[in-house]
């Protein structure tokens, strides 16, 4: 099922999500609605508060970019290393319109659980660590407009 994307400047997404405790079809249910409301939207990724529920859950399919990345979700993510740092242009699903110039990390260890609530680990290089700090990001309620010089950004 599709579900609205919420826009900037709707407070909801600067809220920090909740950890999910349980793992569960609800939140299976979740995630398939966020893969179809992301690729409907031509994104490619999508956090849980950016249709408005306050859970640590992101989705990313990348494949459009880096053709061998399969679609990610992961429950619950965090970021356990970062090395290096590249510049990168970005936009967003919740800030429609709107591009930046973003420093992130060039290479990021993630991990989380599965749909199954099993533990997983991902090393990602290139735009799939972008894509995955950029989800990541929303979760603690921060935009990537929070990240792009003042002058380049809209007002906050």
């Amino acid at each position: 099922m599709l579900r609205p994307i919420l826009t900037y400047p709707d407070p909801f997404l600067t809220k920090k999500a909740a950890s999910v405790t349980r793992i569960d079809d609800k939140v299976r249910e979740l995630v398939r609605d966020m893969i179809e409301t992301m690729h409907a939207a031509s994104g490619v990724g999508l956090a849980a508060p950016q249709v408005g529920v306050g859970k640590r859950v992101i989705v990313v399919d990348v494949s459009p970019v880096e053709k061998e990345s399969p679609p990610v979700a992961l429950v619950n993510p965090e970021i356990m290393e970062r090395a290096g740092s590249v510049e990168g242009m970005e936009g967003c699903l919740s800030v429609p319109g709107v591009e930046g110039m973003v420093s992130r990390a060039e290479s990021v260890l993630v991990r989380g659980l599965d749909l199954q609530g099993q533990p997983v680990r991902i090393r990602a290089t290139g735009f799939l660590a972008r894509a995955l700090q950029h989800e990541i990001d929303h979760l603690d309620g921060t935009l990537f407009i929070d990240r792009i010089p003042a002058t380049a950004a809209p007002a906050r």
